[in-house]
């Protein structure tokens, strides 16, 4: 009882005429980026992240929020119309999606798309008002061995999830831990490989790390990859008939449902169930033979399933403070740039931001599927600008976001230097999400570690010796296994569509 009537504040909060307009522009600018070739919900989270730094906390969150989920939306457009998957969770939707624009049907497709993701969207985020309270409620008990233990699973469920090599991610994983210990100790309170340099006093600056690493470099990117606009089939209809809302409805609450459950668990990413979500969907079909060949039900699965594992992975995140994706490790780092600490704390120190950030969920996902389906022309249209308009306007973004942070060049040197890192690290395939997540939660596993070393008097032994911690660890190997098992399927599968080796997202 008491969950609803912190949902229903909630809502009454985000219905006010400022942070409605919020929610309004966040969904709007994260479907904008969301449909642009090459960029999906992380880039799309970074790129806009300088946006929200004139904001209060509350707002910022919610427009970021709001960022992720439109880019979510957004992704399945280029999928669809161009058969250009923006990342790898969108590959089934190409396998259905593209042949149905070849028929003239690429309306009725980005329709069903945006009906199956509202609808998955509602029913993950309802899971995620009654499961996230419960979940934070039980890791009150847990003290700094549990919350390293928690850390240490975040840190081997992404290092699986790039879809990289496990040393190059170890590798890099370290090296964000590194840049992290630079500045004021966490133990000992005083500067630390600062160097003598007074700039470097005070540590790195996360959103100019962030931002070099994902805006820059995609400008970067773009220049070198000398992007233009790639023919797209033309859209007729954009509502689906009657017969393909009847075909969908089954798949739509399957897909549903399973990107759901397996979304709340660490490391199953949005990839794995819009793959698993398609395979079903064959599976039960009476005429299997028209998947790949423009079957309806091949879009409202995959889609469907995808957003679902995007609203399940929101309790780990704010319940545990576990990311279960490169685009909420971004959100991780956003929360604590807003000195917010996601866990079950939150729930209890910032109850009111929390409720109003899940009600503004409802409020943009029914705001994406009023927009979407009259605008699905107009978001097509934007995926013929020219980068060579689109670069230079998120450089401008990027280096007016670095600087207004602390008013400082030394961040904007600081974000061209990463912007640089990070061509570098996509063109050499090393992977940038174990670095930003071991710059996020590096200081936070630090203290936790010395804490519970202070606790047993220097026995390493008491992540083991309580139950819950050991608990935590049997739990992280299974999903580990499972997560390991599922992704290289799942690779083989993105191999097998598309003959390309994309990272998982």
């Amino acid at each position: 009882m008491d969950t609803v009537v912190y949902l229903f504040n909630g809502l009454t909060e985000v219905l006010t005429p400022n942070n409605l307009m919020i929610v309004l522009i966040g969904s709007l600018l994260g479907t904008m980026v969301g449909v642009l070739p090459g960029l999906g919900p992380t880039s799309a989270i970074a790129i806009l992240l300088p946006l929200t730094a004139v904001l209060e906390p509350t707002q910022g969150i919610i427009m970021l929020a709001g960022i992720y989920y439109g880019a979510m939306y957004g992704g399945s457009t280029t999928a669809i119309l161009m058969n250009i998957p923006g990342e790898s969770s969108s590959v089934p939707t190409t396998l259905d999606g593209y042949p149905l624009a070849r028929q003239g049907r690429g309306g009725a497709a980005l329709g069903i798309a945006a009906i199956g993701s509202f609808i998955a969207g509602i029913i993950g985020l309802i899971g995620l008002v009654v499961f996230a309270p419960l979940l934070a409620d039980q890791a009150l008990k847990f003290g700094p061995p549990e919350y390293f233990i928690l850390m240490l699973i975040a840190f081997l469920v992404l290092f699986n999830l790039t879809g990289f090599s496990f040393v190059k991610s170890m590798l890099m994983g370290v090296l964000g831990f590194l840049v992290s210990l630079v500045g004021i100790g966490v133990s000992t309170g005083i500067p630390r490989f600062d160097f003598g340099w007074s700039a470097l006093a005070g540590g790195f600056e996360m959103i100019s790390i962030i931002i070099g690493l994902f805006a820059i470099s995609e400008v970067l990117k773009g220049l070198e990859e000398n992007r233009t606009t790639i023919k797209q089939e033309e859209i007729k209809s954009i509502y689906p008939t009657r017969a393909d809302l009847r075909q969908c409805a089954f798949p739509i609450l399957r897909g549903s449902i399973l990107g759901f459950f397996l979304g709340i668990l660490p490391g199953i990413s949005a990839t794995i169930t819009s793959f698993l979500s398609y395979d079903l969907e064959r599976k039960v079909s009476k005429r299997p033979e028209r998947f790949g060949k423009g079957a309806i039900e091949g879009v409202a699965g995959p889609e469907s399933a995808n957003n679902a594992t995007s609203s399940g992975g929101f309790i780990p995140l704010l319940s545990l403070g576990l990311p279960s994706s490169p685009p909420l490790a971004v959100l991780l780092a956003a929360l604590m740039i807003y000195g917010l600490t996601p866990g079950p704390v939150l729930f209890e120190q910032n109850s009111q931001m929390v409720w109003t950030v899940i009600a503004s969920m409802f409020v943009g996902n029914i705001i994406l599927l009023i927009l979407n389906l009259p605008l699905v022309g107009l978001w097509a249209k934007l995926t013929e600008v020219p980068f060579g308009i689109l670069g230079p306007i998120i450089l401008m973004i990027s280096i007016l976001g670095a600087y207004s942070v602390r008013n400082s060049m030394f961040d904007v040197i600081v974000a061209i230097l990463f912007g640089t890192l990070g061509y570098l690290f996509h063109k050499f395939h090393w992977p940038i999400i174990p670095f930003i997540l071991c710059l996020v939660l590096g200081p936070k596993m630090e203290s936790s570690f010395i804490q519970s070393l202070e606790i047993s008097s220097g026995n390493v032994m008491i992540f083991l010796e309580r139950p819950i911690s050991l608990t935590l660890l049997v739990l992280a190997v299974v999903l580990l296994s499972i997560s390991l098992f599922l992704m290289k399927r799942t690779r083989k599968r993105i191999v097998q569509e598309t003959g390309d080796h994309m990272e998982f997202s």
